[in-house]
């Protein structure tokens, strides 16, 4: 039985010592800045890229990863005589799925699949990880797949921004909810449902905004024993921490990462954004 090599894309943003130990495949999404064009995670990190964002007039614009790019490596992989699995950022946020479903009719016969993990961030680090690990332990390319669609009930992902001018210079709020929620202090809060961003609930502080996220955890993990959690955050360490603390007294998780928001979609969050995720056992 052949060997399953575990791809996913730079959106999940997992940490490098994570991708390291698992053996995980990082495919960049792109980022586009005036005539510049950056590999997210590669050619700018979190840091440089939050504090540029912070500044800027004009926001970058972002693209998928090429057919190109997933053929070379669907193409290597196979080669060395692995078994593919692409587990991807929601095609409901992206076109990445698209391009690497392009890049699979090249390879018609081969043990080759691509996944829409219908998530994104940590919540898709997370089935990533739980699959890296079945794969390292010498799970089937069929058995990682049943594994990512068992697991994806298990996730779920929280977050707020500090501001609402990103989402406005995104187009996805008008000039007048920007006005109010400036005015008004009103913080949103969002989750992934069935792969796309959805508001679900907007508070007057930040402070009540952390504090629902992590209600809405609650929430959801009742009667859960057993999990792990993440928050992750587009430079708002002090806050991230903080609440990484305060899921740990509330649920003790069995595993934490902290890590940030991909700037590829911290494009569209914008700075000060923070999050939480979590995986059930």
């Amino acid at each position: 039985m052949k060997k399953v090599a575990i791809i996913t894309d730079s959106s999940a943003y997992l940490p490098d010592t994570i991708v390291e130990e698992l053996g995980i495949h990082v495919v960049p999404l792109t980022l586009h800045w005036g005539d510049d064009t950056y590999r997210d995670g590669e050619d700018i990190q979190a840091e440089e890229f939050y504090a540029r964002l912070a500044e800027a007039d004009t926001l970058p614009t972002t693209s998928q990863p090429t057919v190109r790019e997933f053929t070379q490596l669907f193409g290597r992989l196979l080669e060395a005589d692995y078994a593919v699995l692409a587990l991807l950022i929601s095609s409901g946020l992206s076109g990445t799925v698209d391009s690497a479903l392009q890049a699979q009719k090249d390879f018609p016969d081969a043990p080759l699949a691509v996944y829409d993990s219908r998530l994104v961030s940590m919540s898709l680090g997370f089935m990533v990880m739980k699959v890296a690990r079945a794969a390292k332990a010498g799970a089937s390319l069929e058995e990682c797949l049943a594994l990512a669609e068992e697991v994806y009930p298990k996730i779920g992902v929280y977050f707020t921004v500090d501001t609402l001018k990103y989402l406005y210079m995104g187009g996805r709020i008008n000039t007048a909810k920007r006005v109010m929620g400036s005015t008004l202090n009103i913080k949103p809060i969002m989750e992934i449902r069935d792969g796309k961003i959805e508001l679900i609930e907007s508070v007057r502080s930040r402070k009540k905004a952390l504090a629902r996220m992590l209600e809405m955890v609650a929430r959801d993990l009742d009667g859960c024993e057993s999990m792990r959690i993440s928050t992750f955050h587009a430079a708002a360490d002090e806050e991230n921490q903080t609440l990484l603390a305060q899921a740990v007294e509330r649920f003790n998780p069995i595993e934490t990462v902290s890590t940030f928001v991909s700037p590829v979609i911290g494009t569209h969050t914008g700075p000060g954004t923070v999050s939480i995720a979590y995986q059930m056992e």
